[in-house]
């Protein structure tokens, strides 16, 4: 069985809401440590369901290193202090940029993306997809590659 760029694509925005819907119920049972780190390495699994979603033929370790950069950045980027100012004004963006850097978080990050990178990796078997949702492996040119 083989997964479609397609399917990735359709799949990724119900992933994202499946670790938002988990990362919203732990807030409204948790406001300790479980709901700040829980939540960062969620918010970490939403944005490399976003990566994916973007460029659903990459391969799982480009796609969370991707998405640990990119939740570093905006912890960084809480340092200026603009994405606290942010947060002040609305809701969206305080769950989104956060309010103050953290560097825990920077821990988290990769907390909530390795394993969803693993399973990647398990599930396309770690070869990117081609444009039809067949598997590219080396070797395997028409008419004389090895066989599987």
């Amino acid at each position: 069985m083989s997964i479609t760029p397609r399917t990735v694509r359709l799949l990724m925005p119900v992933a994202a809401a499946l670790f938002l819907g988990v990362a919203l119920a732990i807030r409204t049972v948790d406001d300790g440590a479980l709901r700040q780190y829980s939540g960062t390495a969620l918010y970490a699994s939403m944005v490399w369901a976003g990566v994916l979603f973007l460029w659903p033929r990459m391969a799982p370790v480009p796609v969370g290193v991707i998405a640990v950069l990119f939740c570093w950045m905006v912890e960084c980027a809480q340092l200026t202090g603009v994405p606290a100012e942010l947060s002040a004004r609305s809701l969206v963006a305080r769950l989104a940029l956060g309010v103050q850097f953290d560097p825990v978080d920077l821990l988290w990050y990769p907390i909530g993306v390795i394993p969803l990178a693993a399973l990647h990796r398990l599930v396309a078997g770690g070869v990117p997809l081609t444009p039809r949702g067949q598997r590219q492996r080396e070797g395997s040119a028409q008419g004389g590659g090895a066989s599987d």
